[in-house]
């Protein structure tokens, strides 16, 4: 019995021992696996420091979940990064959502009308909207209810454009839609960079997004009554490049521009209609101007948009700049003779499967 029992106790002993070295072997084996990631990872995620017990106590799960990390990081792709994707959209919307309203006089319907219902107005008719001054059967046969005769005055004053203005952002308000988008009838509207911007915003929010034509904010007298008058400066954007308003915003313009009261805030500062929308948004609510440079209008050299750049861009305009022709710079389907403002050219870019674009442009 005393033999056996020895025996036992050594066997025992042996055991105990092999298992402590097996679990030594495979302490060491783990830490100098973890220690080799660390040393590749080092000036990526940093290395753990030695830290009190509680620290040490994280050691295991912390070796692993850094381990993790770095195995994860290696396998990612090239160009893959968080920094080089497109942040996802804050609000799937599509083109049904926008109001997009259109300023127009009746003696630019041929000249200037015509040209955008020829091109990116056919691709958007369901959510396009004509805001004009006279009567024209010609174009109600060719977009029914959406021309919409606003009865202003066909001046180009300050109180004409103001007219028009008001009849635009009440009938944004009646369409229930999300956001009211304003151009002028010299403006191109690449829609689907439009959804694709204003996707990255919640329409609830309060987001007023275009572009300043001047490099400091505008400086202006607000009329308060009883011959009292107060300065007032602010930033605005320009209606000659297009601006959207969200319908959050909309709403709490409301006391200011709903039901004739925006000819009464235009009179207050005496000024046009996008300064006015700019002096309700910017002065009265407080709510800044977020720029974007991807609305143009002619009042700036539209030959620096580069040709590979259009696709990018919401609005292009022409017109005139420093007593020279202002156009976007581009060889494309059309001679300049036959295409001045090149907004045919530019829609044949973008729709290339347009039935009267020639085929096979190469630009």
């Amino acid at each position: 019995m005393p033999k056996n029992n020895g025996r036992r106790t050594v066997i025992s002993a042996l055991s105990a021992a092999g298992l402590c070295a097996l679990l030594l072997l495979v302490v060491a084996v783990q830490h100098h696996r973890v220690q080799v990631a660390q040393d590749a990872d080092a000036g990526h995620t940093g290395t753990l420091q030695e830290g009190d017990g509680a620290q040490n106590k994280k050691g295991f799960s912390a070796y692993i979940s850094k381990l993790t990390r770095g195995r994860r990081d290696v396998d990612r792709p090239a160009g893959s990064s968080a920094s080089a994707a497109e942040p996802p959209p804050a609000e799937d919307i599509g083109a049904d959502d926008i109001f997009i309203a259109v300023k127009t006089t009746k003696k630019f319907h041929q000249s200037r009308l015509n040209l955008l219902l020829g091109t990116w107005i056919s691709r958007n008719m369901p959510q396009t909207y004509v805001f004009t001054d006279g009567e024209d059967e010609e174009l109600k046969k060719k977009i029914g209810s959406h021309a919409i005769n606003t009865n202003c005055s066909a001046a180009h004053s300050r109180q004409a454009l103001s007219c028009k203005m008001a009849v635009e952002y009440d009938k944004f308000i009646e369409s229930g839609k999300k956001w009211f988008c304003h151009v002028d009838d010299d403006n191109y509207v690449n829609v689907r960079t439009l959804v694709k911007h204003l996707s990255q915003f919640p329409h609830t929010q309060d987001m007023y997004i275009g572009k300043p034509s001047l490099d400091r904010p505008i400086e202006a007298t607000e009329r308060l009554g009883d011959n009292k008058m107060k300065p007032v400066n602010f930033w605005f954007a320009t209606g000659g490049a297009g601006f959207c308003v969200s319908r959050g915003l909309a709403l709490k313009m409301s006391p200011w521009a709903s039901g004739g009261h925006f000819m009464n805030t235009a009179e207050k500062i005496r000024l046009p209609d996008d300064c006015t929308i700019g002096y309700i948004i910017e002065s009265i609510l407080g709510v800044p101007l977020t720029r974007s440079s991807l609305f143009h209008s002619h009042l700036e050299n539209l030959q620096q948009v580069s040709r590979s750049e259009i696709h990018k861009q919401i609005t292009l305009s022409y017109g005139m700049f420093e007593n020279k022709s202002n156009i976007i710079n581009l060889k494309g389907a059309f001679p300049v003779e036959e295409d001045p403002s090149r907004f045919k050219s530019v829609h044949c870019l973008l729709y290339p499967d347009t039935p009267w674009c020639p085929p096979q442009v190469v630009f």
